[in-house]
Parts: C-alpha cells; sequence; structure tokens
C-alpha cells in the first residue's frame, strides 16, 4: 500500500488489501465496527451495486460476536450469492451442532493422531521430489502436502489432485478472478463431486464419502445434496487455511536464520513458532456474519440482517490482548488469546489436523535443511481470495 495515499477500509476489499491488510488494521483499530465496501459492484454475477458490511477489528468483538450466534448468524444471504450454502460453514446451532456430530469422529484427536504417519510419509516424498537448493516452495510443497492429505481421507485419486486445487481456490476466490471464470471451475468441481458420491453410493470405500453416505443426523440420512457440500466443506476447508500456514511460517523463518538456527537445535520451538505464525499472518483472515437482531456495537445500533465481517487477522494483532503485536514472537504466553482458528461453537474442525501438519512439516525440513534462504525472486502474495493471507509463490533456497 502507498504510504502517502489515504488509507480507506475499503482497501480491504481490493487485492492491494488481500496481499497486506495490516496497515488498514492498524489505522482502523479505534471505535468499532468500520464500514467498508465489501466488493465493488460487478464483482460476482448479478451483483449491480457495491456491497458493504460492517468490520470488527478489535479482539473482544470478534469473541464476543462468535460467542453469539443467536444475534451474529454464520448464515449469510448476501455472501450466499455468490457460493453454494455450505454445511456448518453457513448453519447455526442446533443444526450446526447435530451436523458437526457427524464429522467429529473424523476429526477426533485419536483419529488425528492416527494421521502422523501417512502425512509424514507425504511429507517425505514431496522433500524427495523437491531436493536441495533453489525451488518454488508453494508448488513443491505447501500445496500439494495439504491437498494431498484431504483428498487421501476423501478417498480421491492422486492423479486429481491439481484440478481438485483449483477448483477449491476458485470457491474462495471473489477478486481478481472473472465470474464466468469462476463458475466454470465451480460447476466442475461440483460435478466432479457429484461423480464420486455417485460411485460411493454404487460402491463404498473406506473414506469420509462413503462414511457421510452412511450418516444420520437425528435417524435422518443426509439428502443428496447435502452430502455434495458437506465434502465441498471438507475439501476447501482440508487443504486452504494449511497450505497458508506452512507457506506463511517458512517465509517468516527465511527472514530469521538465527531462529531457524536455534529451532534445529531446540525442537521444543517448534509449536511456539506454529502458534506465532496463526496469530501474526492468521491464514484465514476473515468470516461473515449477519446480524439476526438488532445489537449495539461501540457508539453503532445495527438493525437486523446486516452483514458482518470477524477480522480474525486484526483481532490477532489488537495490542489490548497482544504485546507489541506487530513483532514475531514465539512462545508469547498470551498465545492462548488467538482466533487464527475462530472460536466458539464454530472453532474450525480440522483445527488439530492443520496443527499435525504445520508439525510434522517444520520437523521435516528442519531435519534436512540446515539453511533456510528466500530465493532470488521476490515471492508472490495471493489477492483473489479476500478471506485468506498466504503466498501464490515463494522461492526458497534450501540447503
Amino acid at each position: 500500500m502507498h504510504a502517502s495515499a489515504p488509507l480507506s477500509p475499503d482497501v480491504l476489499g481490493s487485492a492491494e488489501g488481500i496481499v497486506n491488510p495490516y496497515p488498514v488494521y492498524r489505522a482502523f483499530r479505534g471505535p468499532n465496527p468500520v464500514r467498508l465496501m465489501r466488493l465493488p459492484a460487478g464483482a460476482t454475477p448479478g451483483q449491480t451495486a457495491p456491497l458493504y458490511s460492517w468490520a470488527l477489528l478489535r479482539h473482544e468483538s470478534v469473541v464476543a460476536a462468535l460467542r453469539d450466534p443467536a444475534t451474529f448468524s454464520a448464515y449469510s444471504p448476501q455472501v450466499l450469492r455468490n457460493m453454494p450454502k455450505l454445511p456448518m460453514v453457513h448453519d447455526d446451532p442446533p443444526q450446526h451442532t447435530r451436523l458437526r456430530r457427524l464429522v467429529n469422529k473424523a476429526f477426533s484427536p485419536q483419529r488425528v493422531a492416527s494421521l502422523a504417519e501417512p502425512v509424514g510419509r507425504i511429507a517425505q516424498d514431496l522433500l524427495d521430489a523437491s531436493g536441495r537448493g533453489p525451488l518454488e516452495f508453494m508448488a513443491a510443497y505447501a500445496v500439494p502436502l495439504p491437498i494431498q492429505v484431504i483428498a487421501q481421507l476423501l478417498g480421491l485419486p492422486p492423479q486429481d489432485y491439481p484440478s481438485l486445487k483449483l477448483w477449491s481456490d476458485a470457491m474462495i476466490s471473489y477478486v481478481g478472478i472473472p465470474p464466468e471464470e469462476r463458475a466454470r471451475k465451480l460447476q466442475a468441481l461440483n460435478d466432479y463431486l457429484r461423480q464420486s458420491i455417485a460411485e460411493r453410493r454404487a460402491h463404498p470405500r473406506e473414506d469420509l464419502i462413503s462414511a457421510l453416505l452412511e450418516a444420520k443426523v437425528e435417524g435422518e440420512s443426509l439428502s443428496a445434496e447435502g452430502i455434495l457440500n458437506f465434502t465441498m466443506v471438507l475439501l476447501i476447508a482440508g487443504n486452504e487455511t494449511t497450505t497458508n500456514l506452512i507457506g506463511n511460517m517458512m517465509a517468516l523463518l527465511a527472514d530469521r536464520p538465527e531462529l531457524w538456527r536455534r529451532a534445529r537445535e531446540d525442537r521444543s520451538l517448534v509449536d511456539p513458532i506454529i502458534e506465532e505464525v496463526l496469530r501474526y499472518e492468521s491464514p484465514i483472515q476473515r468470516r461473515p456474519r449477519v446480524t439476526a437482531r438488532p445489537v449495539r456495537i461501540g457508539e453503532v445500533e445495527l438493525q437486523a440482517g446486516e452483514l458482518v465481517d470477524l477480522y480474525f487477522g486484526a483481532a490477532n494483532r489488537d495490542p489490548d490482548v497482544f504485546a507489541e503485536p506487530e513483532e514475531f514472537r514465539p512462545g508469547r504466553p498470551e498465545n492462548t488469546e488467538h482466533v487464527a482458528f475462530g472460536f466458539g461453537p464454530h472453532f474450525c474442525l480440522g483445527a488439530m489436523l492443520a496443527r499435525l501438519e504445520g508439525r510434522i512439516s517444520l520437523n521435516a525440513l528442519l531435519d534436512r535443511f540446515p539453511v533456510l534462504e528466500r530465493g532470488q525472486e521476490p515471492a508472490v502474495r495471493q489477492n483473489s481470495a479476500p478471506l485468506s493471507l498466504g503466498y501464490r509463490s515463494l522461492p526458497l533456497v534450501l540447503g
């Protein structure tokens, strides 16, 4: 962002704001909420006027909203014009609670712990293939590892992994991708998953799609559309957050060679590094809510039906909670308060799996490479998915 230009909160909905939202967070850290333009006119098919929302940027406000689904509903019709209604993501209790029970077993501590060995194998295979020296880390490792892990859980074949990543990226992208192209990719994902579900219906397997077909909510099976959308949730949520976590982590460590050296010698630093990455460069920057009833936030009275964005990335740099929040400081005791995975009923179902993949990845990289440096080419942040903070390209030198 240009230092000389006056900052506007509307920047958060632009490609520039997606790449680096933190100057805007700092500029508007005062009274909440802040009115901003979420999407310009024409950003999605049929959208003839700008879409506005209220931004919550303070930790206290974000946590309060996440605690109160009766007031701040996850069902947001303004956003759902651009994507299908996704189970759990766009559901409130008690429906959210019932649906979450369906997949809790798949992401239980015991089940996630059992994935350590297959995740470790994928990590070693990818690092064997990349070798030492310069590489584009996102394509070589940070993108393929999470998509392979979640696709294996769903039972989807390896040859389809690149397409699955392309389609899931389109689901969360609004800026910088033509609406027609996004619609084509979403339709391709829809068609692919319908076919995969039909195959499991005819020939069940030991995978998550088959488990969804067999699952019941209060004695009733999920509808065909429900199974399709549930599979989308697991696919997208299972790769996007972790890809950004791993990429952001390695970029931050490449700029801190002394911390890399210390972590090689002392692996007790691994988990604190991961938690500080989650706070400092939150992989998911925001989530939308809609006011289900009138509510007062600060000096502003919101009516029912107002679109509200909860900015996790801003909350995680709130100086009222995190001392010197602009500093990257692993091991800070207040990191138990970060909301990188949300909070309350909608706490991220895959948080434990994301942390496992981050831990295995960092240990595997520390084991192999005494040296970590930035590559000669500049890194490129993604600039099309407003909810995410991550890299499109991250040249590194591993030696």
